[in-house]
């Protein structure tokens, strides 16, 4: 063999390592989040989840009185009662409903496939290797819905009920770093 193609060698195998290394970084996010969650470690959570993005798309979605668009804002010119009406109002933020899907608890049960509170404690770790096999073996299995080189989508199924799907986003920020931008939950939760 000469030296040229050995380069050539050299360069192929370390395209192919790129594309599978990025190909795969979303699923390793996922997998860093379950863990981060389950073994309550706060600070690998705040660099895994953008808390402000997933909680304005959770909001969203558990608020029955909240409109698909929210209309726009009384002018002083076109609306100057509207203003003086607007001003008036006591400013009460809604209750947080939203709080329970952001806990470590939560976020911990929906990465296994629950909702919040309805997760039965995680089985402790078998201590041998076909143990740990058949542990990884069991479900539930997260699977990719949508893959594209900036956003990536995986669904949780439940356990108990296979036609409920939680939805995670990760958005890409830097070349193999990835975010959880939004959760979207089952319709019957919503």
């Amino acid at each position: 063999m000469t030296l040229q193609k050995r380069i050539w060698d050299l360069l192929v195998l370390a395209i192919f390592i790129f594309a599978a290394v990025f190909a795969t970084a979303p699923w390793f996010a996922f997998r860093a989040l379950k863990a981060a969650a389950q073994y309550e470690d706060v600070q690998a959570l705040g660099e895994l989840v953008d808390f402000p993005v997933v909680r304005r798309s959770l909001t969203g979605q558990l608020d029955e009185e909240a409109p698909a668009a929210k209309p726009e804002a009384p002018s002083l010119w076109t609306n100057p009662m509207g203003v003086f009406k607007r001003a008036l109002e006591p400013i009460a933020p809604p209750e947080p409903k939203v709080d329970r899907y952001l806990t470590l608890q939560g976020l911990s049960a929906l990465t296994r496939g629950y909702a919040p509170g309805a997760a039965p404690p995680p089985a402790a770790r078998p201590e041998t290797v076909l143990g740990r096999m058949q542990a990884v073996v069991r479900g539930p299995y997260p699977t990719i819905a949508y893959w594209d080189p900036n956003r990536v989508r995986i669904a949780v199924r439940r356990p108990d009920d296979k036609a409920k799907a939680t939805i995670f986003t990760f958005q890409r920020r830097e070349l193999f770093t990835w975010k959880l931008v939004h959760i979207r939950l089952p319709a019957d939760e919503r």
